[in-house]
């Protein structure tokens, strides 16, 4: 059976996506956690050796109220930094001579909200899936504080991120739930604020919950060093006045005291965001406040701690049983006041639970060091309380109860440690399946490269006689009883084993006729050898490959970037690789040029009739003018490249580092940026205009001048006329008004571009329609992207037309090795966006582009838009390129795409094996897993590129008949 090559590879693209999307739904680790219908309640007995059991002695609740102030996004530095004293004066009064409790507290990746207020309210480690569960977060259905708070008949009030109410239903008396995902940063504080002063008075609670949203939101819009910044922390800063002087009143004579906690759920990076593992999203602050600690008496530096030990921590000094699967172990200074039994007792709960956790978490629990202290400690405890309950009251007793105080603590700080590092159990059937997916389809595409390259761009596939052969009803048969022993013996659930039989056998079916046709494929090659007839650079002289210079450079940088993904240090800081591989191909075609211009002419003894366009009547000095222009090319995009280095700082290790983009948004230059913007959008519409109709023309023009406008709306950029410090606005009018022309382009694109391919066979019309569609979509782009990221649009469109007027046609560069370049710049533009592999980097403002709330559907839509826009662009461009060309072979679609689809399932299948191998390793999480999500996204977008392919192909071959 014989199958287009566009076709083809479209086909396995597809299944490449399930296969991936089966692997990530095992690799992501979903924690098997107990239902609160399940949740132990029984205390362990008082240690106590030599005698009948204790009875199971609990110590008294330290606090009789609670209120928790959490402050998104608020670092560590804004309280305990040099500027401390001036964001929040009073708080770092407090801290520095007050009866307060410092700490640092890390959080563990993902940094964003919703895993971070599980990870406070369980004590356990939210696993990378749940960064996924974001944007909609279920009810929590494990153990937790909140819900030991409510059985043990604590009344509780909650005010801000409505997160909480969704994870905690009918959890709170009384609540108010502010929608998180807004651009507002005023009214989301006020709307907890107002009712301060009214619950504060009252007594009819025991804990309450303060989520404040501001701080986070101007994060995003502006970043951490905006002018913004310090009016919210010193809002803040009065409301956590407001309330230590509230609780200061309301103390009574002889009661329990107060606990007043000032905490974060995560950090904020230099750029604003949050999500990653770099130090300003992972260090929070931590303040307790409260009368029952020793006043300070100057500035101490504050321990680091991890965010999960508050949660045992409160559970305890409320008198109230530790979650199941908490991995914190107590903070000691929280209970040095009390007696030493308690102290004792407190960290005997702890590490019980943890204990239990151990042995429930990994099988050969008893070798772990932490257990093993801990059954010390606890035998050192029996005998401790045998001696105290005999009335022995010496100095020997009360050190042999600290020695015992610091084994307990040894032995939950090793127990805390083994089990963060257990971060999930792995689905490793469904891994297995997907992998197996991803390398039989890749192996498919590699071995049909020969066909699928070759002048007629067609692969014959022996479907048939792979469908029909023994081989396929004997694998399918095999397969069917590995599965069925699988399932029936796994000790935790699968996803493969849940899915159902007809699903099952389909892909079984799959991977069976894989497996034969690969067989088929194999022995077809073997004996023929490689050829590739229809490829110019490519051909096969005494059974060897003849590859040119540029050929050489675009595999041997293509392979060595798969194969540095093996190295996180090149998988944080990816975006050298591109540069590098992006500066040496400018050289290469530099050299190809010169090549051309000049060795060429030398070698025809002066002849240049060649060039001559006897239609012209100063073809000669156009052709002098083409060459200079060629020769200039690559050294101008060589030097774009570096500027655009410039632009946005990214990675890891050196992202804190001031940019020109820092540089662009500071409020000093807002003049220079506006001037930049406005220049850039006029570029754009010059670059993308001149194969528009004059309807999208003039639909063009006035959008562009919507795009300035709503940047001026939001405050980014200044028309002439304006002030900087005027009153902003959200601009939603202004960009609803883009979004109308935005609209507008594409649809009369694709109204063309329709036409083309079902009324009338035109050629014209058709690439009229493509390249309509194109800048429908630079124009949608031109609104998300940031004012100092229009240079990196701007620069792209520049680039793309001059490669494609001077090198790649005037080159000869054959449909394979544009594709490469396309794709290699793609990748490039990806990280001069200000992209890195980290998903602090998403820029999550473009939610609210247009949109007064958070809406679902489209905020994902603009979401990954932006993100991807550099690979993206490059993609659509390089179909509107092929199909454009008329000089071109009409095989070159089918080749551009095969070639598309070879190297974006390559980096793809070995990042698959790389995060399996490693999956037990603690960094992958921080490094692996953003980029395995990339990795992700990038090959579902080629499949739908490679459909346009399909498409355009499809209707070329027709109009060609």
């Amino acid at each position: 059976m014989k199958v287009r090559s566009s076709a083809f590879a479209s086909v396995i693209l597809i299944f490449e996506v399930l296969a991936v999307a089966l692997f990530l739904r095992g690799f992501f680790p979903v924690p098997v956690k107990s239902s609160l219908s399940k949740i132990r309640q029984d205390l362990p007995i008082e240690p106590l050796s030599g005698g009948s059991p204790n009875s199971s002695h609990v110590p008294q609740p330290l606090f009789k109220r609670v209120v928790i102030m959490l402050v998104d996004a608020l670092r560590e530095d804004f309280v305990f930094g040099a500027n401390g004293r001036t964001y929040m004066p009073y708080t770092r009064h407090l801290v520095e001579r007050g009866s307060t409790l410092s700490y640092v507290s890390k959080a563990r990746i993902p940094t964003v909200t919703m895993p971070r207020i599980k990870a406070l309210t369980t004590g356990s480690i939210p696993g990378f899936i749940d960064m996924v569960m974001n944007l909609n977060s279920p009810a929590l259905l494990e153990d937790n504080l909140i819900w030991q708070a409510k059985t043990a008949g604590k009344k509780m009030i909650f005010y801000g991120d409505e997160t909480w109410v969704r994870l905690f239903p009918k959890h709170f008396i009384e609540y108010d739930g502010t929608i998180s995902f807004v651009s507002d940063y005023t009214e989301v504080d006020n709307n907890v604020t107002r009712h301060l002063d009214s619950t504060l008075k009252r007594d009819d609670w025991d804990i309450l919950i303060l989520h404040y949203l501001g701080l986070d939101h101007i994060g995003h819009i502006s970043g951490p060093h905006s002018s913004m910044i310090q009016p919210k922390l010193m809002e803040m800063d009065d409301i956590l006045k407001k309330i230590h002087g509230a609780l200061i009143s309301k103390e009574a004579e002889g009661s329990l005291p107060y606990l007043l906690v000032l905490c974060a759920d995560h950090g904020m990076s230099e750029t604003g965001s949050h999500g990653g593992s770099s130090e300003p999203e992972v260090n929070t602050p931590l303040v307790l406040i409260s009368p029952a600690f020793k006043r300070k008496v100057g500035m101490e530096k504050p321990d680091e701690i991890e965010q999960v030990d508050l949660t045992p921590t409160l559970a305890l000094s409320l008198g109230l049983p530790i979650s199941q699967n908490s991995v914190g172990h107590v903070i000691p200074s929280v209970f040095e006041e009390s007696s030493l039994r308690d102290q004792l007792r407190f960290v005997h709960l702890n590490g019980h639970q943890l204990s239990c956790l151990l042995k429930d978490s990994i099988s050969d629990y008893a070798k772990e060091a932490g257990f093993e202290q801990y059954r010390v400690a606890e035998k050192a405890h029996g005998s401790w309380m045998k001696r105290y309950l005999e009335g022995n009251a010496s100095e020997v007793l009360t050190n042999m109860g600290k020695k015992v105080l610091k084994q307990y603590l040894e032995a939950l700080s090793s127990m805390s440690s083994a089990l963060s590092k257990q971060l999930g159990k792995y689905d490793l059937y469904s891994m297995i399946a997907g992998m197996v997916f991803v390398f039989q389809l890749l192996l498919v595409l590699l071995l049909a490269m020969p066909e699928a390259l070759s002048s007629s761009a067609a692969v014959d596939l022996p479907v048939m006689s792979a469908l029909l052969s023994l081989p396929f009803y004997l694998l399918c048969l095999l397969l069917a009883s590995v599965h069925v022993l699988v399932c029936t013996s796994a000790e935790s659930s699968c996803y493969f084993c849940s899915l159902s039989w007809g699903l099952v056998f389909a892909a079984i079916a799959l991977t069976s006729a894989m497996s034969c046709l690969l067989l088929s494929l194999t022995t077809r090659r073997l004996p023929l050898g490689l050829k590739l007839p229809g490829k110019s650079s490519l051909k096969i002289s005494s059974s060897e490959w003849s590859l040119s210079e540029l050929d050489v450079l675009l595999l041997a940088g293509t392979a060595g970037h798969t194969l540095s993904l093996a190295a996180s240090s090149f998988v944080e800081e990816e975006h050298q690789t591109w540069y590098f591989l992006l500066s040496t191909l400018c050289l290469a075609v530099f050299q190809d040029v010169c090549r051309k211009y000049f060795r060429e002419k030398g070698d025809a003894g002066g002849d240049e009739e060649e060039f001559v366009l006897p239609y012209k009547e100063n073809a000669k000095e156009e052709i002098y003018s083409e060459k200079w222009l060629a020769l200039a090319t690559p050294p101008f995009v060589l030097l774009c490249c570096r500027l655009l280095r410039s632009l946005n700082q990214t990675g890891v290790q050196w992202a804190h580092l001031p940019d020109l983009g820092h540089w662009l948004n500071s409020s000093e230059h807002k003049v220079v940026l506006s001037l930049l913007s406005a220049l850039c959008l006029v570029f754009i519409y010059f670059l993308i205009q001149r194969r528009c109709s004059l309807v999208s023309k003039v639909a063009l023009a006035l959008g562009l001048l919507g795009v300035y406008s709503y940047r001026a709306a939001v405050g980014n950029v200044l028309f002439p006329w304006q002030h900087s410090g005027r009153n902003m606005s959200k601009g939603t009018v202004e960009a609803r008004f883009v979004y109308v022309f935005v609209l507008g382009i594409l649809f009369t694109g694709t109204k063309d571009l329709l036409r083309s391919q079902i009324i009338t066979a035109d050629g014209k019309l058709k690439n009229r329609g493509l390249w309509e569609i194109y800048s429908g979509l630079v124009f949608l782009v031109s609104l998300l992207f940031r004012p100092h990221n229009l240079p990196v649009l701007c620069s792209c469109l520049l680039i793309q037309t001059l490669l494609a007027q001077f090198i790649w046609k005037k080159l000869h560069y054959d449909a394979a090795q544009t594709t490469i370049m396309h794709y290699w710049f793609g990748q490039a533009f990806f990280y001069f966006q200000g992209n890195s592999n980290s998903i602090s980097t998403v820029d999550i403002s473009v939610w609210f582009v247009g949109f007064d709330n958070y809406v679902e559907a489209p905020a994902i839509f603009l979401t990954a838009l932006s993100t991807y826009a550099g690979p993206l662009l490059w993609a659509c461009h390089l179909v509107c390129y092929l199909s454009s060309d008329i000089n071109r072979s009409p095989v070159a679609m089918g080749h551009g795409c095969y070639c598309l689809a070879l190297l974006r399932s390559v980096p793809a299948a070995a990042y698959i094996v790389l995060v399996t191998v490693l999956r037990y390793h603690l960094f992958i999480w921080s490094v692996f897993s953003p980029k395995l999500l990339y990795e992700a996204m990038h090959l579902l977008l080629t499949a739908g590129v490679c459909l346009v392919f399909n498409t355009v192909e499809q209707s070329r071959t027709s109009s060609a008949a």
